[in-house]
């Protein structure tokens, strides 16, 4: 079977006139240099990949080197010692800082080209565009984007420009950028940027952490306490959270405490140390045994008297939440709008909701738009007829 040539072989030019002068040069610097070195035969078969109009030849500005040369001829190998002294080249930094900048110029990011007309220093495209609303990045990333572009202090400071569709609040962040200190510098300009915040999604995250932190889960005290066979580990982190349990509702304490209280003798442990005396209670949430297990291992990663709660106490939160948070469909005022705002500021992870939704996104960088100004006007809100 046949099988035809590859293609990359019909690219190969023949012999160009290039080539076999270059092949000329050789045998005259070798005929020059007395030594009995072979000659390159002159209807050697050379490939000349370069395109026709390419100049390869270099230029230098000052060269010393000695005439030897290194001769290849079929299979075979000759080599000449050869010396090399210094090589002296002129370089235009102005031309290549002028080409640098020229070349910033034409970025195939739109932003940055706009910002570069508009004087603006450039930032991390790739940052802004996973937080944007129209990148469609996932959630992890998307929150990854935000968290570097966004501080929790400068929730105190963005300005809210509107409600969009009784569902979503516009934002307006400004602030000078920073040296590589980390120092204000407004002479090196703005970051100017335009932020879509789910109203529902961040009030209700706010409610979360709100329950989460604050709320004392009621409980109901067992008839008879039962041993917690737990490892001297676990007993240590109990016994120094006692006050954490409590407000989730377990009442844990030690078996001399308890010693006046009949004890279920068919699961007592002679080597428990602690009895559970009561454990949480709610309308429509079981807890038991499993929960407490649960948050004895979630406090052995935190610091001493940090607030832990269970998946099914956070769950019910999130239920609970839900429920008393401003609706989709809801007109706000700015001072509604305001107070969610900056509410974000004092969340732990203000970037989702309990079940997952996005908080916020980023919707515009306001410094890629030809012709900005960096002058700073404030929403006239009693034209809208706000205070």
């Amino acid at each position: 079977m046949d099988l035809a040539p590859p293609q990359a072989a019909s690219k190969l030019r023949p012999s160009s006139s290039r080539a076999h002068s270059l092949v000329s040069k050789l045998n005259q610097r070798r005929s020059g240099s007395g030594k009995n070195v072979p000659a390159v035969p002159e209807d050697i078969d050379v490939a000349d990949l370069t395109p026709g109009d390419w100049d390869i030849s270099p230029t230098l500005v000052e060269s010393h080197a000695a005439d030897d040369a290194k001769v290849v001829s079929g299979s075979e190998l000759y080599e000449v010692q050869r010396s090399y002294e210094d090589v002296t080249l002129q370089v235009d930094l102005e031309g290549l800082r002028a080409r640098y900048q020229d070349a910033r110029s034409r970025s195939t990011s739109p932003w940055a080209r706009i910002r570069f007309q508009n004087g603006i220093a450039p930032r991390n495209d790739a940052v802004v565009e996973h937080a944007n609303l129209a990148s469609a990045a996932s959630d992890e990333v998307a929150s990854a984007a935000l968290s570097r572009i966004i501080s929790k202090g400068d929730f105190m400071h963005m300005n809210v420009v509107g409600q969009f569709n009784l569902g979503f609040i516009i934002v307006r962040k400004r602030t000078p950028r920073v040296d590589v200190v980390g120092k204000e510098e407004p002479e090196l300009g703005f970051e100017d940027d335009l932020f879509v915040v789910d109203q529902h999604a961040a009030d209700e995250k706010w409610n979360f952490e709100s329950l989460q932190e604050t709320t004392v889960i009621d409980s109901q005290r067992l008839f008879r306490p039962q041993p917690l066979n737990l490892t001297a580990a676990d007993e240590l982190v109990a016994l120094e959270n006692l006050d954490v349990l409590k407000r989730n509702g377990f009442e844990v304490g030690p078996v001399e405490v308890s010693a006046g209280i009949d004890c279920d003798e068919e699961e007592s442990s002679p080597n428990a140390r602690l009895h559970l005396i009561a454990q949480p209670v709610s309308k429509d949430t079981v807890f038991d045994m499993k929960d407490l297990e649960e948050l004895v291992h979630l406090m052995q990663d935190r610091p001493k008297g940090t607030m832990v709660r269970c998946s099914k106490a956070r769950a019910m939160f999130a239920m609970r939440a839900c429920r008393r948070s401003v609706m989709i469909g809801r007109p706000l005022d700015r001072s509604r709008m305001t107070t969610i705002i900056r509410h974000m500021a004092s969340m732990d992870q203000p970037w989702n909701c309990p079940h997952g939704r996005p908080t916020m996104r980023h919707l515009s960088d306001l410094t890629s738009f030809g012709g900005y100004n960096s002058s700073f006007r404030a929403v006239n809100w009693r034209e809208f007829g706000g205070e």
